[in-house]
Parts: C-alpha cells; sequence; structure tokens
C-alpha cells in the first residue's frame, strides 16, 4: 500500500475518532456486505434463451456503445473485468433468459441445470447468485398481462415459470451456500383507465399464493415481490401496486422489493424503509437512479443513494435488508457502469456509517436542531473519501479513478473486438 494512502488514513482516523466513530470497525463492516449486482447491465437486457427477441415490458434501453455481451462466457468474463475492480465479495443478480443452455427451452420448463454454468462459475469465483422469473419478452405477455392474465392457458404458464424459477434459486442457495433472493416482478398494467381494478387483483393473489405455496428453507432461499407505478403501456393502472405488494409481504411473510424508480419521482424509498421494517420480514433494495421516471440510470453517489444507506445504517436494517442494483446504460461503456454504480453504492454505506449518528440522535431528543443541521453539514466535508481509498487498498483493488485505466484496456483488447 502506497504511504500517502496510509498517512492520509491515519489523519481520518484520528479525526473520526474524535466522535467516537471507529473507522477499522466501518470498514470491516463494510466487507461484510454483500451487492447484487445485476447481470442485465452487460447486454441490455437481451438474456441467452430467446436470442435476437425484442425487449417487453415497456422496458427500454438507450445507446449501442460497443462491446455487449454475447454469449454467457463473455458476460461471465465481463462481470469478472468488474468484480475485480470492487472491493468486497458479492453476488450476480440473474434472469431466467439468462438460461446458459443448447437445448430449445421455454420459460416454464426451466430446470437448474440449465444454469449449472453459472453455479460452478460462482463456485469458482466465491460469488453467491440472485435469481428472477423473466416475465416479459415472450409472446405470452405481448398483451402486457401474465400472472394477473384473464386467460387461465396463459396464467398457468407464467405461474409454472415462477415456480420454476423458485425451485432454480433454492438450487443456487444450495449449492453455493449463501441464500438466494427470487425477486418477482411482472408488467402487467393497462394503458388506459380500466373498468375493473379489482379482478386483475384477485387473479394475481391468486396465482402469487400457488407459487409461493412450497415452502423452502428460508436459509438457502427467500421470495420477494416488487411492485411499480407505471411503466410505458400500464400508464393508467399497475395490478401490482406499491400497496397491493406491500399488503402481501406483510401477510405472506416474503420480502418486499423497493425499487428506486419505482415510485412518484418526489417520493424516496429511503423514507419508507424505517415504516416497513416495522411490518415486514425483510426488504430488498433495487437501487437505481431515476430520472423524471423509471429511467435506471446507472447509480451514483447522490443524495438519494446517499439517503438509502443513512437509513440502512441508523436503523440498523443492514441485517434485514438485501441489496441490488437495477439499472441498464448502453451510452456507456457496460463494465464500468457497474464498477461505477456499485463502488458508489458501497461509498455511500461507508459515508453513512462515519457519520455521528448517535450524537445527531441524542441532540434530536433533546430538541437541540442546530446541533443536528450543524453536524450534519460539517461532515459531509469530512474525509470519507481518505478511509475509502485505504479500504480499496486494503481490498487489492484500484484506488481512486485508476481503474479506469484497466476498463480501458479490457476495452481495447476484449470488448472492442467483438461484432455486433
Amino acid at each position: 500500500m502506497e504511504r500517502n494512502i496510509e498517512q492520509a488514513y491515519e489523519a481520518a482516523k484520528a479525526l473520526y475518532a474524535a466522535h467516537g466513530i471507529d473507522t477499522d470497525k466501518a470498514i470491516e463492516r463494510l466487507a461484510s456486505i454483500k451487492i447484487s449486482v445485476h447481470c442485465w447491465q452487460g447486454d441490455d437486457v437481451q438474456g441467452f434463451l430467446f436470442r435476437g427477441g425484442e425487449l417487453g415490458g415497456g422496458l427500454a434501453v438507450t445507446g449501442n456503445y460497443p462491446g455487449a455481451a454475447r454469449t454467457a462466457d463473455e458476460l461471465r468474463a465481463d462481470l469478472e473485468m468488474a468484480l475485480s475492480l470492487i472491493p468486497g465479495k458479492h453476488k450476480v443478480n440473474l434472469h431466467a433468459i439468462y438460461a446458459d443452455t443448447d437445448e430449445k427451452v421455454d420459460l416454464d420448463a426451466l430446470e437448474p441445470r440449465h444454469f449449472q454454468s453459472w453455479v460452478d462459475w460462482a463456485k469458482a469465483n466465491g460469488l453467491g447468485l440472485d435469481f428472477n422469473p423473466t416475465c416479459f419478452s415472450h409472446p405470452k405477455a405481448s398483451d402486457g398481462f401474465t400472472l394477473s392474465h384473464r386467460d387461465p392457458a396463459i396464467r398457468r404458464f407464467w405461474i409454472d415459470h415462477c415456480k420454476a424459477s423458485r425451485k432454480i434459486g433454492a438450487y443456487f442457495g444450495e449449492q453455493l451456500g449463501q441464500t438466494c433472493v427470487t425477486n418477482v416482478w411482472i408488467p402487467d398494467g393497462f394503458k388506459d383507465a380500466p373498468a375493473d381494478r379489482l379482478a386483475p387483483r384477485i387473479r394475481l393473489k391468486e396465482a402469487l399464493d400457488e407459487v409461493f405455496a412450497e415452502k423452502i428453507d428460508p436459509a438457502v432461499h427467500l421470495d420477494a415481490v416488487e411492485s411499480k407505478l407505471f411503466g410505458i403501456g400500464s400508464e393508467a393502472y399497475v395490478v401490482g401496486s406499491h400497496e397491493f405488494y406491500m399488503g402481501y409481504a406483510i401477510q405472506k411473510g416474503t420480502l418486499l422489493c423497493l425499487d428506486a424508480g419505482h415510485f412518484h419521482p418526489t417520493e424516496s424509498i429511503a423514507g419508507k424503509m424505517s415504516a416497513l421494517s416495522l411490518f415486514t420480514s425483510g426488504l430488498l433494495l433495487h437501487v437505481s437512479r431515476p430520472m423524471r421516471w423509471d429511467s435506471d440510470h446507472v447509480v451514483t453517489l447522490d443524495d438519494e443513494t446517499q439517503e438509502i444507506a443513512r437509513e440502512l445504517v441508523r436503523c440498523g436494517l443492514l441485517d434485514r435488508t438485501h441489496i441490488g442494483l437495477d439499472f441498464f446504460d448502453a451510452s456507456i461503456n457496460r463494465v464500468a457502469a457497474w464498477v461505477i454504480g456499485t463502488r458508489s453504492t458501497l461509498k455511500a454505506l461507508l459515508r453513512a456509517m462515519l457519520e455521528p449518528a448517535d450524537r445527531l440522535k441524542q441532540a434530536e431528543l433533546e430538541g437541540d436542531y442546530t446541533t443536528r443541521l450543524a453536524l450534519t453539514e460539517e461532515f459531509k466535508s469530512y474525509p470519507f473519501g481518505a478511509v475509502w481509498d485505504y479500504y480499496c487498498a486494503k481490498a487489492g483493488v484500484p484506488v481512486r479513478e485508476s481503474w479506469l485505466d484497466e476498463v480501458r484496456a479490457y476495452e481495447r483488447n476484449v470488448l472492442a473486438k467483438r461484432e455486433g
């Protein structure tokens, strides 16, 4: 480790220690946190099961930066490159369409063996895997409905797909010794005002009850359900609204997934977490960066990301919350997007751990809002960056922006040689 990094760290350590903040413990805590890195940033949500198909579900990826992964091997190589530049040991989040198989198999017939190469790779790299049924980009989702579809045969297809996905997720957990979170998100909704808001929700509840009927050891597998305010093609009504899934998660004991982009632009999921922690078994977060809508921009160290991290730390929710990323940007280097988003999320968590939370809470209890505001603002310029640099150096990953040189070399030597 470079001497200047150590010296800067020792100086920062002393400053934080004056407020009773142990930087060594903060680093140790941060190193134990696993971020679930989403695979679909690497190929623009295309997957390998139905090559060449159109992206559905109201999702959109903009940009045509060269070098998108075309095969599972390429995607894994890109992920390895990104993860080598991020401190800590993390997880990779897969969608069902990323099955690595030469078989012609539909979503409802997927089995763990179709993902064996992912399991072998994760095991070799000390990674965990999370999973998601892919309830979009399929002919049986072409009218915008899946688990709440009015046609029982189509509804059955999606129920069977979600049931198969849970078995795959359980296999991941058993094989890797890390709990797999399988998250259900569906695009179901109407473009214009519906005549009946209740019937689709009844069908969805009944479908989910069947999907989750089989009990799975929570040590290897957990279920999550995810809401959305609106989407392209579901502007007027979404079956799986926040209220629907909040009620379902509380009643059924699943995790509730909060996606930063799935609410009104002025809403922050950070403000919801403490309330939900009192009534749910746990939370799954999809950290994203919505820009006026669910645009899925690459996560940065902005106010929203910092506030999410602050709530996780101050409310003691880290042990009950699974942190995942969900963004996709094809206008920049895709490996860099993973690195920027994951490092930014980790920075936010570290910065939150280095705030004088106990002193701020005490000032609040005493009605001393002057001290609360003053300390909050002064700590924004405390040298958390020196602690972050030390953590990166200690973890054996590039310090500061030096990682970009490695990404550029990878782009020249690997990504640029891929044809579209």
